[in-house]
């Protein structure tokens, strides 16, 4: 809130006081966020000159490069959005750019006022034009959008009227969102690194240096973050959610090596009405960035046994929901190993269950609850039955009995979805959103920095989720990276997936 010098000189001491101190704090936050902006900026530049030295393998090399790139255009990206205004009349000096080239094809997009008569009635005259180009891409074509804005003036009362410049989600850059969307898709849908784009770029006439394409990367990323908090919070909403984490390797500069850093997922249940999965990269499989993630959330949670998710259970907040289909795998693989007639039993018995849920996935909440206490609990209990007895048949330290103790010691979470038809009755769900990343975590998850893997989850939850809608992501990423520079914030969650409608459109 600006207060003008006549408002001011009618605030009391106390109002002084007390609006001196808001600012002083907001001072102070914004300065610490800057200082720690500045240090990180500082880091990364020191990784960057030294990766050279680094004994990596040009593969490694190549992929700390480029996401080292992405880094710093991301914290340049936000340092700028907390800067000062530029003061009017000073212009701020942008970097020049070469010419694309002459011989790619243009297209020419005129942008001239809604009306050419002025004010006081002339018919105004076209004196000129201000021309800006940018780079399309379509699959093995290149192609320019040549962005013509006319200039119109009345000679009576000499006004000149322009319409204005389109914003643009890389502001006076090159790309258009339709090239900024097939570089986001390539690299975390494809599992394309930036360097092996640069030379596909080259073959169809204009080589993109890998750095470029970082900076836009990194650059989307920012534009793109607050998109994926609505999703985060959206998704919190719901009473039942799904969680899953998977190990991905992540390049430490300092020593040439890597350790493992963890890719969480959290998903609504299979059986509520939205379709979303938020990935959140963390250093550690440590519990408390589960629980940091949910925070106050209240529900119920569908999980494995990981010992991380535990103490969210304690506060009685949120609710455990074991995973039959793990439970199912212990004695698939106890079956595999020996052919064991314990584990074929307990699998003929764990597919009654799961012939039930085919049956009933459709139903409604309250009927689908209805047949699972009708015949999937007598299936359950005659399954506990028989694994007590087995239980003190077999050697204790066998792998029968460790089948038999992961069911047992766990029957009243795994079983929960009897009683609950909202309720899921595996983790399959989110598991399923997890597949995606072990096919490209090899590529496109090899970071260098803890900011690289967490750019690399907000736009993968973008991608998937737009594709557990029905959406194509590139179509869904082009036009949400158009319409984002213009859209109100508050009116953010339009362009979440499970909301987007193509601009103009009537759906996707």
């Amino acid at each position: 809130m600006i207060l003008s010098p006549e408002s001011l000189s009618e605030l009391s001491a106390e109002q002084m006081r007390e609006m001196l101190g808001r600012l002083m704090g907001d001072l102070r936050h914004k300065q610490a966020i800057i200082d720690k902006l500045t240090h990180e900026n500082a880091v990364l530049k020191r990784l960057k000159f030294a990766a050279q030295s680094e004994r990596f393998s040009p593969e490694q090399r190549s992929l700390l490069e480029e996401s080292l790139d992405a880094d710093l255009q991301a914290v340049a990206e936000e340092l700028e959005a907390l800067a000062p205004p530029t003061p009017e009349g000073q212009v701020k000096q942008q970097p020049k750019r070469r010419p694309l080239p002459a011989h790619l094809p243009r297209r020419e997009i005129h942008h001239d006022p809604e009306s050419t008569t002025c004010a006081c009635g002339c018919q105004m005259k076209r004196i000129g034009e201000d021309v800006s180009e940018k780079l399309d891409y379509v699959p093995g074509t290149f192609t320019v959008e040549r962005h013509i804005r006319g200039k119109w003036a009345c000679a009576q009362c000499e006004t000149i009227v322009q319409a204005p410049v389109e914003p643009h989600v890389i502001d006076k850059g090159i790309p258009t969102a339709g090239l900024v969307a097939h570089v986001m898709v390539a690299k975390y849908a494809d599992h394309q690194p930036l360097y092996r784009l640069e030379p596909i770029f080259g073959r169809a006439g204009f080589p993109v240096p890998r750095s470029t394409l970082a900076q836009w990367v990194g650059t989307c990323g920012v534009r793109l973050q607050p998109l994926v908090d609505a999703l985060k919070a959206v998704v919190l909403r719901h009473g039942v959610l799904h969680a899953d984490e998977t190990p991905v390797q992540m390049l430490k500069p300092g020593n040439g090596k890597t350790h493992r850093a963890y890719l969480w997922a959290y998903a609504a249940g299979a059986f509520e009405d939205l379709k979303a999965v938020v990935y959140d990269f963390c250093e550690s499989r440590a519990g408390v960035h589960a629980r940091e993630f949910l925070g106050d959330w209240q529900g119920t949670l569908v999980c494995d046994d990981y010992s991380g998710y535990k103490e969210g259970f304690k506060s009685g907040r949120i609710i455990e929901a074991g995973c039959l289909a793990h439970a199912r795998r212990k004695f698939f693989d106890l079956h595999v190993s020996n052919k064991s007639q314990i584990a074929e039993f307990a699998l003929e018995q764990f597919g009654k269950v799961y012939e039930i849920e085919r049956q009933v996935k459709h139903l409604p909440a309250e009927a689908r609850k209805s047949r699972r206490q009708q015949q999937t609990k007598l299936a359950l209990d005659a399954l506990r039955e028989w694994m007590l007895l087995q239980q003190q048949k077999v050697p204790g330290n066998s792998a029968t009995a460790k089948a038999l103790d992961y069911s047992l010691n766990r029957w009243a979470a795994l079983t929960r979805f009897v009683d609950d038809g909202q309720l899921p009755v595996d983790n399959n769900w989110v598991e399923n959103r997890m597949r995606p990343i072990a096919q490209g975590r090899a590529n496109w998850l090899f970071a260098g920095s803890l900011r690289a893997g967490q750019r690399a989850a907000a736009i993968m939850s973008l991608i998937q989720s737009a594709r557990m809608n029905g959406h194509d992501p590139y179509a869904y990423l082009k036009d949400v990276l158009t319409r984002l520079p213009t859209h109100k914030a508050s009116q953010i969650e339009d362009l979440l997936p499970h909301r987007w409608k193509p601009a103009g459109g009537t759906g996707a």
